[in-house]
């Protein structure tokens, strides 16, 4: 019974802290910490899954030397059991064939772990690991105690996801529009605009593309992340090139090195380019071009990426409107001028 108070205790000191700060680090920091203190362990890391590289990276960590995270950890057998399982435990962690770098678990001082599930939104995003110096089972309780703190990561780490994409949109719609504002320069907005979303986003490349009416073709007019070689890739039809876009309709692509609707895919494949996401950049009602990202692992957008996504393609089709006038306008101006210069010579 004592140990349940223990726990249920330290969910609550976990779950108050959640009310006094927004601070990521120091909410998982004090998770590992729970989980040492109370389950008297060696140590604990919660780990974090990194798509682009295959690999897990510690996000925090208590009781583990420097050394012991320069060896890479793929986690892809541990996850795969964790969806079935619910939780990974190896009673020795030294010799247990589901775990890799033995040698490195020796030498730490490793026994035991005990690993759950990080998760948000029904999705493994990463682990909870709980170390022990001598050789020891859990019990269903010390489990579920760990499957709770790993939540509360899980917690944390979306609140401070949400928090952070809330600060970007707000940047990327401040630069775009403080550019609009200074420049009638086009593609030196466009350009801000590949990158900035690139970046914002954290996709591998960006590309602004806009219609050729007369040859029936979208030509580059901005772009971030893409070699030469795959720019020099030659022209896209408009009527081929994922024409829902042209059509006014934005274009998820989970795998374009398969999917029909898309041109060139043998060159997507060589610059490493997965998914894709595709929304019209609009001038009033008329399409004029395509807004582009481009993913280096398969990658489902969410209806709020994509929003903004949207929102952004937008602002660049008022870009070109604003340019567009403005040349209008001194169009007009010269002919004004004109017309003052002929009433002149009548007197």
């Amino acid at each position: 019974m004592t140990k349940k108070n223990d726990y249920f205790k330290t969910i609550c000191d976990v779950s108050r802290a959640f009310g006094t700060t927004s601070d990521k680090d120091q909410l998982l920091g004090l998770i590992v910490e729970s989980a040492v203190e109370t389950m008297k362990g060696k140590a604990a890391c919660l780990w974090l899954a990194d798509e682009e590289k295959s690999e897990a990276m510690p996000v925090a960590q208590i009781g583990l030397s420097k050394k012991y995270f320069q060896a890479s950890i793929h986690a892809d057998k541990i996850v795969s059991i964790l969806e079935k399982e619910g939780y990974f435990h190896a009673r020795d962690a030294t010799s247990d064939s589901r775990l890799e770098e033995h040698a490195v678990k020796k030498a730490e001082g490793i026994a035991s772990i005990l690993i759950v599930p990080v998760m948000v939104k029904g999705k493994v995003i990463g682990v909870l690991s709980l170390y022990t110096s001598k050789p020891r089972n859990f019990s269903k309780d010390e489990i579920d105690f760990l499957t709770s703190l790993a939540e509360q990561g899980g917690i944390a780490i979306e609140h401070a996801r949400l928090l952070e994409t809330i600060r970007e949109n707000t940047r990327l719609f401040h630069d775009l529009a403080a550019s609009i504002n200074s420049s009638l320069d086009v593609k030196s907005i466009f350009q801000t605009l590949a990158a900035d979303i690139a970046k914002g986003l954290g996709v591998k490349a960006s590309s602004v593309l806009i219609i050729n009416k007369e040859k029936q073709t979208l030509e580059l007019v901005a772009s971030y992340g893409l070699s030469e070689k795959y720019l020099d890739r030659g022209p896209l039809s408009v009527g081929k090139s994922m024409a829902k876009t042209i059509q006014g309709k934005s274009v998820v692509i989970k795998d374009a090195t398969t999917d029909k609707r898309v041109q060139h895919r043998e060159e997507k494949k060589e610059e490493g380019i997965v998914s894709i996401l595709s929304v019209p950049i609009k001038a009033k009602e008329e399409v004029i071009g395509a807004l582009r990202l481009y993913c280096g692992v398969p990658r489902d957008f969410t209806e709020d990426e994509v929003m903004l996504v949207t929102a952004l393609a937008l602002q660049g089709g008022v870009a070109i409107q604003n340019a567009s006038m403005f040349l209008m306008l001194e169009e007009d101006m010269k002919d004004l001028k004109d017309d003052m210069w002929s009433h002149r010579s009548w007197f």
